[in-house]
């Protein structure tokens, strides 16, 4: 089942060609049946596992319910749920049909969901019961978030408004009902994510991308169908589905997923599941090395944990040295799929560089005027793939933002600052934008700012990362109050928190006489701290 990729820029292979999901899963339920594809552990400890012929059956339920509700290709459906094997049911159930999934970040608030809801134009939502006061049949009177169709998932309980997803699926046949037409082009979800601006852009991903991540990560971690990932990302993002379920799908590997992340019990999770690789982040690796150390903690499997930027030369020696396995470096964007410049699976690594670049892909280093510069040198960091293959189709319904992201001949913008050697090792420097990085949430300022200007008593205020020890970056909001209003910092964050998702509420709101301005009147922000 594993599709190998030419080397670097010089692979003009398409590794894809016309597969979809549905093929792939056609394919892993005849091959791969009796294997274990998924390992799921709820927050209260509670394990249960599937099977790939299970969870195909399962596929194929939901598939056929979601088109006894209408919907068929390219229809959206909202998903706002945690971690749970029910996300991915849906996932592929409405990616089998010709539909795109919409996910929902678990922690969005109502106007952050009714505004996805209300942008994309979804038939359905599926939740689960603490979403109960988001969702309902929206009538007259009511303050549901107005969708044709609310399925309310992992509880049977009836609830008047509701479809219980779980008993609706399991009233279906497990053989396929019908076969819409379907291609690799075809959209398979949209995922919203912080950008630049106040409103989050929904990065447009095809079923030619999910399927090319999956070949792509397989190679980066030289994943086998013995290996175990486990993960504790959000399956609303990329990093869960690009970069931990869909290699496994394509090595037909064993996928460990855990509801909630906890440091106590993080590592414990790891040995217990036996584990071969581990998806981490930054706050992962330091909050493992704030507990308690134990002799049992290098009795593991794991070979690799696949780690994103940043953490320090010390905190990195450490990790490795008390767990006992080795951080696969790499470097990516929601936009570009994947850890695109990369560790090498085999053979040297040059910490701290983030690698070279990765099958499929080209990256140089650019000046301002979109000229690349010599090695050595810093300037900003740019991709160039194939759109709706190895790069995102596109932002939803936002073609100037689209066009944006991509300097000429295809060079995608990061916003990030590097540089490479003549050996075309990587180094990351800082990130040029303003974007903020807390525990591997990106948040937008612009976003944040524009809430807090709303806020009564709020004049102006503006938003930036300030260093934390333990998340990358807290989120600080300076705020300079209308005349005569008596707002606190707590007032601020009080209101911040009924419109944004809790990792987005400043950590610190400091209340200031005035901000400071450009002669153009912009703030300038490299004068707070």
């Amino acid at each position: 089942m594993e599709v190998g990729l030419g080397r670097g820029a010089e692979d003009k292979a398409d590794p894809v060609g016309n597969r979809t999901l549905r093929d792939l899963w056609d394919d892993l339920g005849a091959q791969c049946g009796e294997r274990t594809f998924l390992v799921f552990e709820d927050r209260a400890g509670v394990v249960v596992e599937y099977t790939y012929a299970q969870f195909n059956a399962l596929i194929t339920r939901s598939a056929n319910l979601f088109r006894s509700l209408g919907v068929g290709r390219g229809d959206a459906v909202a998903v706002h749920l945690r971690n749970s094997p029910e996300l991915l049911m849906c996932m592929f159930g409405l990616t089998a049909i010709g539909a795109v999934m919409v996910p929902l970040h678990p922690s969005s608030t109502r106007a952050e969901c009714a505004d996805i809801i209300s942008r994309v134009g979804v038939l359905a939502v599926v939740f689960e019961a603490d979403s109960l006061a988001l969702y309902g049949a929206g009538g007259p009177g009511t303050d549901h978030i107005a969708v044709p169709h609310a399925l309310l998932a992992r509880s049977r309980e009836p609830v008047p408004g509701t479809i219980s997803f779980e008993t609706a699926r399991d009233a279906q046949p497990d053989r396929r009902t019908e076969s819409l037409p379907l291609g690799s082009d075809d959209v398979a979800g949209i995922v919203f994510t912080s950008g630049t601006t106040a409103r989050s852009k929904g990065v447009v991903l095809t079923h030619a991308n999910l399927l090319f991540s999956g070949i792509f990560v397989q190679w980066q971690a030289n994943l086998t169908s013995g290996d175990r990932l486990l993960t504790t990302m959000p399956a609303c993002h990329v990093n869960f589905q690009l970069n931990a379920l869909m290699p496994v799908l394509h090595t037909g590997a064993t996928l460990i997923m855990l509801e909630r992340y906890s440091a106590r019990s993080f590592w414990r999770q790891v040995c217990h599941h036996e584990a071969t690789v581990v998806q981490s982040i930054a706050m992962i690796v330091r909050t493992m090395l704030l507990q308690p150390p134990g002799d049992w903690e290098a009795d593991n499997r794991v070979r690799e944990v696949l780690y994103y930027l940043p953490i320090t030369d010390e905190e990195k020696v450490r990790f490795e040295k008390r767990f006992a396995t080795r951080i696969l470096n790499s470097y990516g964007t929601s936009e570009t799929l994947v850890g695109v410049i990369t560790d090498p699976p085999v053979g040297e690594r040059r910490w701290p560089s983030i690698g070279r670049i990765g099958r499929g892909y080209e990256a140089r280093i650019a000046d301002d005027d979109g000229r690349e510069v010599p090695p050595g040198v810093v300037g900003e960091i740019q991709v160039r793939g194939v759109p709706g293959r190895t790069l995102m189709k596109e932002y939803f319904h936002d073609p100037a933002a689209t066009a944006a992201a991509a300097a000429g001949d295809g060079w995608m913008h990061s916003g990030d600052l590097g540089y490479v050697d003549a050996e075309g090792w990587f180094t990351f420097v800082e990130r040029r934008t303003h974007l903020i990085k807390r525990a591997g949430e990106t948040i937008s300022p612009a976003e944040v700012e524009a809430v807090l200007t709303d806020c009564p008593g709020v004049c102006e205020a503006a938003v930036i990362g300030v260093p934390d020890p333990i998340h990358d970056e807290a989120v600080k909001a300076f705020v300079v109050l209308a005349p005569g209003a008596a707002l606190t910092a707590q007032d601020a964050q009080d209101y911040c928190r009924t419109r944004l998702a809790g990792f987005k509420v400043p950590t610190v709101v400091e209340i200031v006489p005035a901000l400071p301005h450009t002669s153009s009147y912009k703030v300038e922000k490299s004068r707070l701290g």
